[in-house]
């Protein structure tokens, strides 16, 4: 025989209430007689009663819940952001994770799913670091942007801080010696690539340094720096590259130990992203700029909550990145 669930209508009718007040009782709202409060409490637990938990969210206006909607799920950057988030929110909040696959049609669909369920609010996670477009003010919830700041200076975001980390890889290469700096990078059109060069080009003219030719620019793949690097060496001479990712660098360091150069005793090699799956096979270990993506999912989620409470700061906050020095840059 199936047992029906007790709801909260059974507890009022056997109580004597109305659905309302058993509502207020059993929440603790003061209104209620304290006589009345311990008549339904009663009949709730000889009913053996679970309070439904979104129920009871949404009398007190919110469900302990958030959405993140990614554009990039399988890459480098959602998974930690994640994860970040979730620390910051302890175990006290829920993160419904949607994947929108760079298709703003599906995002829509998401948003409508998400708000659907009466989220407290939204984290959007952007594939690139080029600002992209707001959800809108539209949007009942508070929302921040993550990794892609929103085109709306109104909004709340939080991004990394490409500048500097380019600034730091060249930095960190100068410290060790290493004074011709080559730059291999991703693709042109991304600001991430551009914002690095940016920053490494400034570190060397601070040292009053110029960079071993210009900045190549071309895919985020192992492949691209497998083919660049030869390229490199038979034009410049030079003793460290600047790699525009961990992908990137991964490919330089298979063309160099092809060519038969030491790294890092001819050439070190630093990369960007701090990503294990590159990092956790290269030979030697690779040196690269962390961009701290768990910090920033950490940030993310505290400027929901304080969003959530009415402490709304607009904005974009940039996290500082940090270098991670392993084999391919000291011996």
């Amino acid at each position: 025989m199936s047992t029906r669930q007790v709801t909260l209508r059974d507890v009022a009718q056997v109580a004597g209430v109305s659905v309302a007040t058993a509502s207020k009782a059993i929440n603790g709202k003061a209104e209620v007689h304290p006589d009345t409060r311990e008549r339904v409490l009663e009949v709730a637990r000889r009913l053996s009663f679970t309070p439904n938990a979104l129920a009871r969210a949404i009398l007190e206006g919110h469900t302990g819940t958030v959405g993140l909607l990614t554009h990039d799920l399988v890459g480098r950057f959602s998974l930690p952001i994640l994860m970040g988030a979730e620390d910051a929110f302890a175990g006290r909040t829920s993160v419904l994770l949607c994947d929108s696959r760079g298709d703003a049609i599906r995002e829509q669909h998401h948003l409508s799913t998400l708000l659907a369920r009466r989220v407290d609010g939204l984290i959007v996670v952007g594939s690139q670091t080029d600002a992209r477009p707001s959800l809108g003010h539209e949007v009942p919830v508070p929302v921040v942007y993550v990794y892609a700041p929103s085109e709306d200076e109104a909004d709340a975001s939080v991004v990394p801080d490409n500048v500097t980390a380019g600034r730091l890889a060249v930095e960190h290469l100068i410290a060790t010696g290493r004074r011709r700096i080559a730059h291999i990078s991703g693709d042109v059109s991304y600001a991430a690539a551009t914002d690095r060069a940016r920053g490494a080009d400034a570190a060397l003219a601070d040292h009053d340094l110029a960079p071993a030719g210009a900045v190549r620019y071309g895919s985020w793949s192992e492949a691209w720096g497998r083919t660049a690097t030869p390229a490199l060496l038979d034009e410049a001479e030079v003793d460290a590259i600047v790699c525009g990712s961990d992908q990137i660098a991964r490919g330089v360091l298979d063309a160099l130990r092809d060519r038969g150069v030491r790294v890092p005793e001819d050439i070190a090699v630093i990369g960007f992203d701090n990503w294990e799956p590159m990092t956790a096979g290269a030979r030697p270990g690779l040196t690269t700029v962390d961009m701290n993506f768990q910090q920033m999912g950490r940030r993310a989620a505290e400027r929901l909550a304080e969003a959530v409470r009415g402490e709304v700061t607009p904005g974009i906050e940039a996290v500082m990145p940090r270098v991670v020095v392993r084999g391919s840059t000291i011996a």
